[in-house]
């Protein structure tokens, strides 16, 4: 059964509420998102008959989702806290500085390359919760910072916390219960799904090498045009050798990885060879212009902190994190199995097929919470400052808990909408058949924003692979173009969507105490979303058309 006018208003609610109420008008997300909450639900029940029952079982499963998602916020603020009050913060600053002074560099070596470290090992929005404070703390102003950790964490994404969106979600997309799908199964052969997942990473990567490795660039123009004292386009562009090197310093250890090793290591490794090569480069002054650049022309008095920390254990709390969440990630080491087998949630909620668990020692947010407490000793805080920090930073939680505990359950609601007594598929998959019935050949050039689509919507590239990837597979049988392409198109196109991403955004605003400025840092970051996408479908469709 095909959609009526009404039913497809009603499946693009969710997408047209989020954009109107909070781009289009600017409310804050804690009114644009109850509001489109409560439009999608009464949509949902009325025009697509989701029954009450189902609406309500997704809807508790939004909740326990988000609070996992609050728990990871919760625990950056936190850290971020515990670290400006400790001093640590300050010897941190001090210590970029004698890297370069030149805020472009510092926006490329922190969003870009540790944010790719930090995605590789833990994903799930982690590197803008950690990345965007740190960037306030350097002096960044905090738009500036939320904004270009959201743009920069793309790339990455692919092969996010240990490779999930593809080991998970591309995976687990293409089996219709516990089996791979049968046009599936027909198309690749006498190859194992493990070698399969390895020639569609292969296929993203080489793309990406066309394209992600001009986001730094655009990351460093879009500060300098929007936050810069003259506005300028090419006091950005005039960094373009240093931001290629910088770029190429990721993209290609992750294809050289990507290719050899699989989709699990291509971002952290990636991520740490970049500043490997990349700090003791921008240290040298290497492809960089005489004249540094800054975000005023009178130079902020910088008064040392009186309590002054060496270097090395200002950093230890960010290298404890980012070493626990590989170590916590790696399936060699028993630490993973042992964390994940505590888990908290229902299953058949309501006596539904929904179900839905999360692992509370395996959050970003207790590895957080862990290294917290270790730096309450290590900088040797006062009782009554780790009291304050503490208080300030649940204070600062209350925007973005009513937030996400009605972004998530929406989100639940339009991707449970199968279930229904209107004969349709889920609202996401009616949307994409419409979408694949009007485009035809042009597919490639439509394929990522469908992934862009998933983040979007869902919050996470692994939800977009898991929601898209058979829908992705079965439009390219049928067009009989090449489906490994296009599923790379899928995966490069969800990287997109977590630009724009309703729960990122929300998450990597609180951390730096911009609730409500959630519209304006999306309108900011749709410009690189539409590149990132627009870029990946041109190349794919290239490549597809020349096979």
């Amino acid at each position: 059964m095909k959609m009526n006018g009404l039913q497809l208003f009603t499946a693009l609610t969710p997408i047209l509420a989020v954009f109107i109420l909070l781009v289009l008008l600017r409310l804050p997300a804690t009114k644009a998102m109850p509001g489109s909450l409560l439009l999608t639900a009464l949509m949902a029940y009325t025009i697509w008959k989701i029954p009450m029952i189902q609406m309500t079982a997704a809807f508790i499963e939004g909740l326990i989702i988000a609070l996992s998602i609050i728990w990871i916020v919760f625990g950056a603020i936190l850290l971020l806290n515990t670290l400006r009050n400790s001093g640590a913060i300050d010897a941190i600053r001090t210590g970029f500085m004698g890297i370069s002074v030149d805020r472009r560099v510092q926006l490329i070596i922190i969003a870009w390359l540790f944010g790719a470290f930090i995605e590789g090992a833990a994903g799930f929005g982690t590197p803008a919760a950690i990345g965007a404070p740190l960037l306030v703390a350097l002096g960044f102003p905090p738009l500036a910072a939320v904004a270009m950790a959201l743009i920069a964490d793309s790339s990455p994404v692919s092969f996010g916390a240990v490779g999930t969106p593809i080991i998970v979600g591309v995976d687990q997309g293409l089996r219709q219960g516990s089996a791979v799908a049968d046009q599936v199964t027909a198309s690749i052969g006498q190859q194992s799904m493990p070698e399969y997942l390895q020639a569609v990473t292969q296929s993203a990567v080489m793309i990406d090498l066309f394209v992600g490795t001009f986001i730094p660039l655009i990351l460093v123009m879009m500060l300098t045009r929007f936050f810069g004292e003259n506005h300028s386009w090419k006091e950005g562009l005039s960094l373009w050798k240093f931001a290629i090197f910088a770029g190429v310093s990721f993209t290609l250890p992750a294809f050289i990885v990507a290719t050899f090793l699989g989709p699990e290591f291509p971002s952290i490794i990636g991520g740490l060879v970049g500043l490997t090569i990349v700090v003791p480069a921008a240290k040298r002054g290497f492809l960089l212009p005489d004249e540094a650049w800054d975000f005023n022309s009178a130079k902020e008095t910088y008064v040392k902190p009186s309590k002054a920390l060496p270097l090395w254990l200002a950093w230890l709390p960010y290298l404890l994190v980012a070493l626990l969440l590989v170590l916590t990630r790696l399936d060699v080491l028993p630490l993973k199995g042992w964390l994940r087998s505590v888990k908290i949630g229902l299953n058949h909620i309501l006596g539904t097929e929904i179900s839905t668990s999360f692992e509370p020692l395996y959050l970003p947010g207790t590895i957080f919470i862990v290294v917290i407490v270790a730096t309450v000793f290590l900088h040797k805080m006062p009782l009554k400052s780790v009291k304050n920090t503490v208080v300030d930073s649940m204070k600062t939680m209350v925007g973005t808990v009513i937030a996400l505990g009605t972004a998530v359950p929406m989100v639940r609601i339009f991707i449970n909408s199968g279930m229904n007594d209107a004969d349709l598929m889920s609202m996401p998959m009616e949307l994409a058949t419409l979408v694949s019935n009007v485009v035809g050949d042009a597919w490639p050039l439509v394929a990522p924003f469908i992934g862009a689509l998933g983040s979007f919507i869902s919050g996470s590239a692994t939800f977009s692979n898991m929601m898209f990837s058979l829908f992705q597979f079965s439009v390219a049988d049928q067009l009989q173009m090449n489906e490994q392409l296009v599923l790379s198109l899928q995966i490069l196109g969800a990287n997109a969507g977590n630009m724009i991403c309703v729960l990122n955004v929300v998450a990597a605003a609180s951390v730096v105490g911009m609730v409500g400025k959630e519209g304006t840092i999306i309108r900011m970051t749709l410009g690189p979303m539409l590149f990132y996408a627009i870029a990946t479908g041109v190349i794919g469709w290239i490549a597809i058309m020349l096979l």
